[in-house]
Formats: C-alpha cells, structure tokens, sequence
C-alpha cells in the first residue's frame, strides 16, 4: 500500500476511533468520521466501503499495537502474561467502545473479525504448546472456535459489569479458562 493511502486509512481509523470515545457508533456518520480526519466523503469510500469494515480494521490495528498476542499455554505459568494484562488495559481504557461493539446491537464485522483474530491466537497458542495433551484427541479448530467464543463471552460479560473489575481480574479469568479448571 502505498504511504499516501496508509496515512489516509490510518486517519480514518483513528477519528473513527476519537468520535465514538465520545458518542455512540449509531450516532457516528461517514460524515463525521471523513470531517475528522480532514478529508473528504469520497475519499473515504475509496478506502472503505461502509463504516462496520473501518470500525473492524481500526480494532485490528488497535489490537496489533497493544501487542496482542497469546503465548504459549502451560501450566508452568498459572498467571496470566503481561501482554494479557495489557491487552485488557487498552479494552479498560476504551470500555465504551467494547462494550457497544461486542453488545446486543454490535458490530457483527468487527465481532467475526475479533473471534476469527482469536481463534488464530488460539491455534497458534495449541501449536506451541508444551502440553498439548489438554485437548486430547479434539481438533484443532474446534478447540480454538470454543476457546475462542468462550473468550468472546467473558471479555462481553467483564465490560458490562458495573463496577468493572480491574483487567488484572479479568486477564486471571480468561487465562484460568485458557488453561482448563485443573491447570493450578
């Protein structure tokens, strides 16, 4: 991509980004987002086709800057990794986003972008495993779509919670689901 389009798409991101800190998605229109990132309409439909598609590639970018990356699973590390914690912090900063994203009414792109990005990390995670004997004889990808979803489910339900236990709290839950209920 050449570095005129990647800065174009990158400022569209982030006033996508900036806008719904401060309102709700629904409320957001291409307008807004393309007046924030000081270019035009048309300009943003050369980059992306709908808003849903931009909210999925900004959250992927967002995601790959905060490091998300699931390290190898071993009961050797009953506590979660840092890069966990760290993940949940950006998810703790930007709550309201999250929780309108993965909600009743999210986005499903950005949703199936989320499961499908997590169901690799799972894979790759299974993969490098020193105990893969966890899963037993399941396979791969129905380990990784349920472990997957599970995740979906606790980082869904952590955001919604009023008060909002701290992502320290949140990263043991989903690293004791990652590791199975006899891992400690």
């Amino acid at each position: 991509m050449d570095p005129r389009s990647a800065r174009t798409r990158t400022s569209l991101q982030e006033a996508l980004l900036s806008l719904a800190r401060e309102r709700e998605l629904d409320d957001i229109a291409v307008a807004d987002i393309a007046e924030r990132a000081e270019v035009n309409r048309s300009s943003f439909y050369q980059h992306y086709a709908d808003k849903e598609t931009l909210l999925a590639d900004a959250l992927d970018s967002v995601a790959e800057e905060a490091g998300a990356n699931l390290p190898s699973l071993s009961a050797d590390t009953p506590e979660p990794p840092q890069v966990l914690v760290d993940y949940l912090e950006h998810l703790d900063a930007n709550a309201a986003l999250y929780r309108h994203v993965l909600g009743e009414h999210g986005s499903a792109v950005a949703v199936a972008r989320l499961r499908s990005r997590l169901q690799d990390l799972v894979l790759e995670g299974i993969s490098r495993s020193s105990e893969p004997r966890y899963y037993g004889d399941l396979p791969r990808d129905v380990v990784s779509a349920g472990v997957a979803g599970s995740v979906m489910g606790v980082l869904g339900v952590w955001l919604q919670r009023d008060p909002r236990p701290s992502p320290g709290v949140a990263a043991d839950w989903l690293w004791r689901i990652l590791l199975g209920p006899n891992a400690r």
